[in-house]
């Protein structure tokens, strides 16, 4: 457990949000100060290679790096604003701003394939408590269980008005050339002078939503992209923002925050050679809920009345059980004669969800309701703009 130690139809954009540096001389000395709080949990971007050459997190070593940085972190703003010793201070001249952030650095440092719902629920936690001190939040992990991290976040926060952007490198920002600058600058810049309401990722010049991202490549500097949903916001010479893809800022409501995770949930990938032994090991008693990863548009071998008898018990029994398909573009739809007798036996589907939302989104929804109608309902319904609902 963490401890704090220190592409569909062409959206209209709105092109007026322009980030670039300038010379210190050309700021106001009256711009506004925007304030951001950086949650570092570790993660490639600031690993470092170890005596048997290979990358590992380094404690106590990415805040200094990140002060040499001119991008990151403006010596001469810094005494103009006076700033103190533990802050870092940058700016945004497309909006008349500086941003002025801290870093909290986590104890243990992690590689992402560490992370649990331990990890999750302190992260969450440390935004609650920290929510209405800063103008938004930066997280910076590893990419492996990024898709995971900022899909969860995004179903704890509730009437959620502040942007939370997660961000990484596929380069450690020690290295030359690294990608870790220039998502980490940009992510900054979306924190603290955008207003959108909702968990996202920021990665190679494009902002996405949180609980629709998936990791696509293990070593490219694209490494993710939301399969069945328009990215929210791209950058290069200007930043080009999708506001009707983007959630609506809520007008009422207090910050909540759901810490009560359920960690009785898994996840099934269906295939081919599945039998009713494995079926019923995976389905212990003591599961609650199972995304089951499906062929196509949501089907399973519709001959093998075993494992539909296997399924229904579950079911019957209180396990919520849904539908995401094995695809990467695509829904789940009840065309064929397989799907239909998912939903039959009471199998929900989840249309275009990822793999990384259903999974979390049940979490959540587990550790909410203990009846298994209720749990049936809410992941029927579209809590933070997850999963898009398609008529058959």
């Amino acid at each position: 457990m963490f401890v704090i130690a220190k592409r569909m139809a062409l959206a209209q954009c709105d092109r007026s949000f322009r980030p670039h540096t300038a010379n210190t001389d050309m700021m106001s000395d009256l711009a506004e100060m925007r304030k951001v709080l950086v949650l570092y949990t570790g993660g490639t971007i600031g690993m470092q290679k170890n005596h048997n050459g290979v990358y590992a997190p380094v404690p106590e070593v990415f805040a200094s790096k990140v002060k040499t940085c001119q991008e990151l972190h403006d010596y001469e703003l810094a005494r103009i604003y006076s700033i103190r010793d533990h802050e870092l201070i940058t700016k945004a001249l497309h909006c008349n701003k500086v941003i002025t952030y801290q870093i909290q650095e986590y104890q243990p440092l992690l590689a992402s394939s560490n992370m649990t719902a331990k990890e999750w629920i302190t992260i969450a936690e440390t935004i609650e408590k920290n929510y209405h001190d800063f103008d938004g939040f930066v997280i910076l992990q590893g990419t492996d269980t990024m898709a995971y991290t900022s899909s969860v976040l995004s179903f704890m926060f509730k009437n959620l008005n502040k942007p939370i952007i997660l961000t990484g490198s596929q380069i450690p920002i020690f290295e030359t050339p690294s990608d870790a600058k220039n998502n980490f600058l940009y992510s900054l810049v979306f924190a603290s002078c955008s207003d959108i309401p909702e968990v996202c990722v920021f990665f190679a010049n494009r902002l996405l939503r949180g609980n629709r991202v998936k990791k696509v490549h293990n070593s490219q500097i694209i490494a993710f992209e939301t399969p069945n949903y328009h990215i929210l916001a791209e950058t290069g010479l200007h930043v080009k923002m999708y506001r009707n893809f983007m959630l609506p800022k809520m007008e009422r409501g207090m910050l909540s925050v759901f810490t009560n995770l359920c960690t009785r949930v898994g996840i099934l990938h269906i295939f081919p050679t599945l039998s009713r032994t494995q079926l019923l090991s995976f389905l212990e008693p003591t599961l609650e809920g199972v995304v089951l990863i499906t062929y196509g548009v949501g089907n399973i071998p519709s001959d093998r009345q075993d494992l539909i008898d296997v399924l229904r018990n579950a079911v019957g029994r209180g396990v919520t059980v849904v539908n995401v398909t094995q695809c990467l573009r695509g829904s789940v739809a009840v065309l064929y004669e397989t799907g239909h007798r998912m939903e039959e036996i009471g199998i929900i589907p989840c249309y275009d969800i990822t793999v990384e939302a259903a999974y979390t989104k049940l979490m959540v929804i587990c550790g909410m309701e203990k009846k298994s109608e209720e749990r049936a309902e809410l992941m029927k319904q579209v809590m933070r703009g997850e999963m898009t609902i398609q008529p058959y």
